[in-house]
């Protein structure tokens, strides 16, 4: 199992330099960062864009993985994203990971002038940007005209540093996602019960996660893709689960993910009066030491 934490971009350059330096030196497998216009509680306060901020990431450190948790079709068009997503690859040597996933009905949505998609239309977008981002990444030169998007004799040259692309992995937890993720995924991601992750008790949110697993092994074992081929990812933070409160509770929580088969846990970085409130000493003690407890 990997560690890795959510850095949200919230934070003067000066101030957010010194944490995407310190998540490296902690030792976290991969840092990421939301890819949002701004989000919930966060809406009237400072929230800068993910692409510059993982920019500056990738120049600020060497070793950490870097990646957005996620990008979506609300604001974004596959073309522009991919030559941002190459770019960043390329400045951070190879480091980048491209969470992608259907977006909500907050903010986003809406920023642009548009009216907020319905659950199926975000799915009929994500089916359409997933596939050409995948083309995008991988080719040189792509030409394709869909209901939603096209690109145009578009040169991508030359690329990632990543061979043969930028990694991508799908926040799904229906089945079309799900199948998106078998096809072009390289890893998949879950935060809990989509439909209401505060709503579930702490004792049930494992057993959310375990059926959710099922159906993406049941989904790979039908498109012929192993599921042990995919990154399994847990967002920590949209639960009832306090897994930040002690080691003992890391332990207990990491541990109990793992058995199930998640292979990688994303902390959310602490920030004071939020909802991702934590001591921040737990936090790096954690960080250090909390996987090595888990025997």
């Amino acid at each position: 199992m990997r560690l890795s934490t959510v850095i949200l971009p919230i934070h003067r350059w000066t101030e957010g330099r010194k944490i995407w330096r310190q998540a490296e030196d902690l030792g976290f497998h991969a840092a990421y960062t939301y890819d949002h216009l701004s989000w919930r509680s966060f809406r009237e306060h400072t929230w800068f864009g993910a692409i510059p901020t993982l920019t500056a990431a990738a120049a600020a450190t060497e070793r950490l993985r870097l990646g957005t948790m996620v990008t979506s079709p609300n604001f974004r068009h596959p073309v522009t994203l991919a030559k941002d997503l190459a770019a960043i690859d390329d400045i951070s040597g190879g480091r980048l990971i491209a969470g992608v996933g259907a977006g909500g009905n907050g903010f986003d949505a809406t920023a642009l002038g548009g009216q907020p998609w319905t659950p199926k239309e975000r799915a009929d977008r994500l089916a359409e940007f997933v596939p050409l981002l995948d083309r995008l990444l991988s080719e040189p030169a792509v030409t394709s005209r869909g209901t939603y998007y096209t690109a145009e004799d578009v040169r991508m040259i030359p690329g990632g540093r990543q061979r043969p692309r930028v990694p991508m992995y799908l926040a799904a937890t229906g089945p079309r996602g799900m199948r998106l993720t078998a096809r072009h995924g390289q890893g998949w991601i879950t935060y809990g019960d989509t439909r209401d992750p505060k709503g579930v008790p702490a004792e049930v949110c494992p057993k959310v996660i375990a059926e959710q697993l099922a159906r993406l092994s049941d989904i790979c074992a039908s498109e012929g893709r192993k599921p042990e081929e995919l990154e399994r990812v847990l967002l920590q933070g949209s639960t009832l689960e306090r897994p930040l409160d002690s080691m003992d509770a890391f332990v207990d929580y990491a541990g109990r993910y793992r058995e199930l088969g998640i292979t990688e846990l994303a902390i959310h970085w602490p920030i004071p009066d939020s909802v991702f409130a934590a001591d921040q000493a737990v936090f790096e003690r954690i960080a250090c030491e909390g996987l090595g407890q888990l025997g």
